[in-house]
């Protein structure tokens, strides 16, 4: 009979922007929201954020005081494009704009391969429309619609050199109002390579009788965020830099959106790109001076801002409690928790959460061709790092686990560690073993036979996003693995990840569909998977 299932340890969030005292520190989300946009509908806020290939895709973020943020939803729940059951690093979902008109919610992407897309919904926490293509282009991204007073439509874009040989220029285009089709080539708003180079991420608003548009410059790691405005859509246009790093620690602070409050107070969201944890949502309040927003602090009194690190909170006429998006997991639902994406369109028969409730067992998946590693794999579960330092704990079960399957704790970038079980062919063994690995091979690090159907596997992410590794049989005493610590790295576009996965050892025939190998192959079960503040 198998034994009780060993219980979790519950620990305080890693990180949370509400101090409690009216105040909030930066960043408002210590996660890979990268290209964040942001909008109010009446008493709500809600905003979304690339996702390149992973599924789901399109985070939807719901708040009420832009500091304390719930994950409710993904508006794309497959890509239906042709090579998503492979992972498509890099591609997919890039800068996305959220807009609310027409009662409705708009989302507009560029996909750098296909064109732009759009989709739309009643309810942001309820279902999407299928993505409508509105215009098909190689290397039109960052797209960002926005609807005139007078009833035009327009949609600014810019553009990928990578696809389309060209950079630093935003072009804005004739829409039509029901936002299916671009009516026109429209033309070049802007384009200064000297002055602003990698112009990109345009978000396009109307205030006061001038249009603006905010779009970042100068590359995410050490860029700016400048402004636009003109009394006419087309321009001519006036521009002026509004934040840079300065003497802060935030460096590239750009490319988000900017939203105004039923109180009159002005908000800016952008992010950060801080390496291995990805691009993190920063906000800024916003001043108006002369018709030119000033962000953050703006120490020179020349209206260009710097980030603040603390600052009180929105005027929102009342206080909210402290929410951070949900990152551990009891799998007790009919559904896995929406933090969780997979690296390529999910099948159902790679997961269920019913055949033992309580507990998500996964199945272990074959390789698509001999020499793949981990990297190349679409079945792996992932969410984002969630904080500058972290723990991680879950429980694997492996006892249906047969000889040529592995499962596991991932850490996932362009180099990933793996610290698992592994069940030996050769020796009818199990081993406990840490695997570093890439895109081309895997490395054992440390390895030692295990016998029992049960381990918590632990990962201790650190500041730096150092990672360390530990396991339990008993869910009390943790042994510390003496191996060297893992350098959590970025993958294409996006920061790490950490979850889990199950993987069988043979290989599938790509002609026929068929297992070349006919050896079973089994499952792992998982109890829970917690995320808990890291003692240092």
């Amino acid at each position: 009979m198998m034994k009780e299932p060993i219980k979790p340890k519950y620990g305080l969030e890693p990180w949370t922007a509400d101090l409690g005292d009216g105040t909030y520190r930066n960043p408002i989300l210590h996660a890979d929201y990268s290209d964040p946009d942001v909008i109010r509908v009446g008493e709500d806020f809600y905003m979304t954020a690339s996702s390149f290939g992973h599924i789901p895709g399109l985070p939807i973020l719901h708040s009420k005081d832009l500091v304390n943020w719930r994950l409710i939803n993904h508006a794309l729940q497959r890509m239906p494009l042709e090579g998503y059951d492979r992972p498509q690093h890099g591609n997919g979902v890039w800068a996305p704009s959220l807009r609310y008109h027409d009662n409705r919610y708009w989302i507009f992407y560029g996909d750098p391969d296909v064109g732009i897309f759009m989709t739309t919904a009643e309810d942001p926490a309820g279902e999407w429309s299928e993505l409508h293509l509105v215009h098909a282009g190689q290397g039109l991204i960052d797209t960002c619609p926005f609807w005139d007073e007078d009833g035009q439509a327009y949609l600014i874009h810019a553009f990928a050199k990578s696809r389309s040989g060209l950079k630093h220029r935003l072009c804005l285009r004739p829409m039509s109002p029901d936002g299916k089709r671009l009516l026109g080539e429209g033309q070049i708003i802007f384009h200064d390579s000297q002055r602003h180079p990698t112009l990109e991420g345009p978000k396009m608003y109307k205030r006061q009788g001038y249009y603006y548009v905010f779009a970042p410059a100068g590359g995410v790691e050490n860029g700016w965020q400048a402004v636009f405005r003109a009394t006419s859509p087309y321009g001519p246009y006036e521009e002026r830099v509004v934040l840079i790093q300065g003497a802060s620690q935030v460096n590239g602070p750009h490319q988000g959106g900017w939203v105004e409050l039923e109180s009159g107070e002005s908000w800016f969201l952008h992010f950060q790109d801080k390496g291995a944890y990805g691009r993190i949502v920063h906000m800024q309040p916003v001043a108006w001076v002369d018709g030119w927003p000033v962000m953050g602090n703006a120490v020179d009194g020349n209206g260009v801002g710097e980030p603040l690190e603390r600052y009180r909170k929105p005027d929102v006429g009342r206080e909210y409690p402290c929410e951070v998006p949900t990152a551990s997991d009891h799998f007790a639902a009919s559904a896995l928790g929406v933090q969780w994406q997979w690296q390529a369109n999910p099948s159902d028969t790679w997961y269920s959460l019913s055949q033992r409730p309580g507990w998500l067992r996964l199945f272990a998946q074959p390789r698509l061709n001999r020499e793949d590693t981990l990297f190349h794999a679409p079945h792996l579960l992932l969410q984002k790092f969630p904080a500058p330092s972290f723990r991680v704990s879950t429980l694997l079960d492996i006892s249906a686990a047969p000889a040529g399957v592995e499962a596991g704790l991932i850490v996932f970038g362009y180099q990933y560690a793996a610290f698992r079980v592994c069940c030996s062919k050769s020796m009818n063994t199990r081993k406990l073993q840490l695997v570093y690995g890439n895109e081309d091979q895997e490395t054992v690090i440390w390895e030692a036979p295990i016998e029992a159907n049960q381990v918590v596997l632990r990962a201790d992410v650190h500041p730096g996003a150092r990672c360390s590794f530990g396991y339990s049989l008993d869910g009390e005493h943790f042994e510390a693995l003496n191996a060297p610590l893992f350098q959590a790295t970025v993958s294409k576009w996006v920061g790490a990840k950490i979850g889990v996965y199950a993987k069988s050892d043979v290989v599938k025939d790509q002609t026929t569909s068929a297992i070349k190998e006919q050896v079973p192959p089994g499952w792992a079960e998982f109890g829970w998977f917690t995320v808990s503040a890291l003692d240092l």
